[in-house]
């Protein structure tokens, strides 16, 4: 961040520990080069140095934070600062699993939940759409499904002595025939020629059938009310109802999405606004979360829609939508502000996503962002509690150019504030960089007993990787402080 807030140094140390430590004496002549700096008697050099302003200490409030021990974030909305605490990494977890074909590895990780009632150490998580790869076709980039007849699966999951062990699993189905496999498993393959990106064999010379119930899974969330699942899924961009069994019940997808595909053993239930059929491919519903109570489900987007087009693939501006669950009826939505790309090295706006959500409670959601990075060419992974109380409901706002003048994607910083419209506020919870997650694609998300975060990656099937392992990872840290 560009900004500094200058603390002096007894109110900062009285932020940080609770105790004022700076004693009253004459600091007049002292500079930054004559500094000493210790917490809680160890020695620390701050990122910013001290400055001395009419004779009084002055400490950016970031580097104090940082140095014992606190994240510290700023809202510029709002002009506050927070700082948390860090947490402590707690677990670390491997799946070790038999490759599903050569050179095709075991795949979990795309989502992850935990059910009340059940051991700390059990979740839900999911795969996406099976393994697939990008093969280059006379300079075109085709979409290969090499496990055609893979079917998304939920499977329950623990860990255990360092290892992920898969307990059960509940392939998704539908409550007939699936038109493309001729039983009631479906497909990961794509719903609408045309729209979504054409699928082809393991060689890049055969196109697949379409199916309409084809999911590409990247979120789950469970209902204490009903006892179901509900998934999110990039295709659509739509989300998923189904039983514990996998047996799909309903799902619901943008206006005038219904009228491209014929799905009458799964209905079609047309809620979402029409502005979500412009998503990118790829980056379409990626997170959901329900609140423990079962009164409200949300879904956020991966990236910025392409709306009006894909000028706005640099949009900071991300959705999250709110819907009651008795009515299935959206009653808000909220724009989510992505990281700045400008405040770090080399790094798209484009490539900084969300990646899954939690619903804490109906204003405080967790949310997974990250770039598009691995090991340490990563810069951005975070999960960051939002704080939806306060922010602006755009419901039905800001989805034609026409009718707003700008899209919400079209707008910069200045346009929103311009409009009055204030985003949810973030502070960081846990940043993963910091503790070196080896993995791009941390995409499953979960809070267990209010204090603990889990946190596990989706290895693509090590499609076109050279990983000796599975590759799949879940960790587990322990908050000093309680989320609820």
């Amino acid at each position: 961040m560009k900004k500094k807030w200058l603390v002096a140094a007894s109110t900062a140390l009285t932020l940080v520990t609770g105790t004022v430590v700076v004693s009253a004496a004459d600091v007049k002549g002292t500079t930054a080069e004559t500094v000493n700096y210790t917490s809680n008697g160890q020695a620390f050099s701050p990122a910013s140095p001290a400055v001395n302003i009419d004779g009084s200490l002055y400490l950016p409030v970031r580097a104090l934070a940082e140095a014992t021990g606190k994240y510290v974030d700023w809202d510029e909305f709002r002009s506050g600062v927070s700082l948390t605490d860090v947490p402590e990494l707690t677990s670390k977890n491997k799946l070790v699993a038999p490759d599903l074909a050569l050179g095709i590895k075991m795949g979990v990780g795309s989502s992850l939940t935990h059910l009340p009632g059940d051991p700390d150490n059990v979740f839900y998580t999911t795969a996406d759409r099976g393994p697939n790869g990008e093969v280059d076709v006379n300079g075109t980039t085709v979409r290969t499904f090499p496990l055609a007849d893979y079917t998304p699966t939920i499977y329950k999951i623990e860990i255990a002595d360092g290892q992920i062990k898969i307990l059960e699993q509940f392939p998704l189905k539908v409550n007939g025939v699936d038109p493309v496999t001729g039983k009631a498993g479906i497909t990961g393959l794509p719903n609408i020629k045309g729209r979504d990106e054409a699928p082809y064999d393991a060689k890049a010379e055969k196109e697949l059938a379409y199916d309409p119930y084809g999911l590409d899974i990247e979120g789950i969330a469970y209902n204490p009310k009903d006892d179901t699942f509900w998934i999110s899924d990039e295709y659509g961009p739509s989300i998923v109802h189904a039983k514990r069994d996998g047996t799909l019940i309903e799902r619901i997808v943008p206006k005038g999405w219904a009228s491209q595909a014929t799905t009458p053993l799964v209905p079609a239930r047309e809620v979402l606004p029409a502005a979500y059929n412009k998503l990118r491919q790829n980056r379409g519903a990626e997170a959901v979360g329900i609140t423990p109570d079962g009164k409200y489900i949300f879904m956020a987007m991966q990236s910025p829609l392409r709306n009006p087009n894909k000028d706005t693939d640099n949009s900071r501006q991300l959705r999250i939508i709110k819907f009651d669950l008795a009515t299935l009826q959206p009653v808000a939505e909220f724009v989510y502000i992505a990281e700045d790309a400008n405040a770090f090295k080399g790094l798209k706006q484009a490539d900084i996503v969300i990646s899954d959500m939690v619903a804490v409670n109906e204003n405080l959601l967790l949310i997974d962002e990250r770039d598009k990075n691995a090991g340490d060419k990563a810069q951005l992974k975070r999960i960051f509690a939002i704080d939806l109380s306060k922010a602006t409901n755009i419901l039905g706002k800001y989805d034609d150019s026409q009718s707003a003048g700008k899209t919400l994607e079209q707008m910069s910083v200045a346009d929103l504030k311009a409009n009055g419209i204030m985003p949810p506020s973030k502070r960081t919870v846990v940043d993963l960089v910091a503790f070196k997650f080896p993995y791009e694609k941390i995409e499953g998300l979960s809070l267990i007993g209010g204090n603990t975060i889990a946190i596990v990656n989706d290895n693509d099937f090590g499609v076109g990787s050279d990983l000796p392992e599975n590759g799949t990872e879940l960790w587990t840290f322990k908050l000093p402080y309680t989320i609820k």
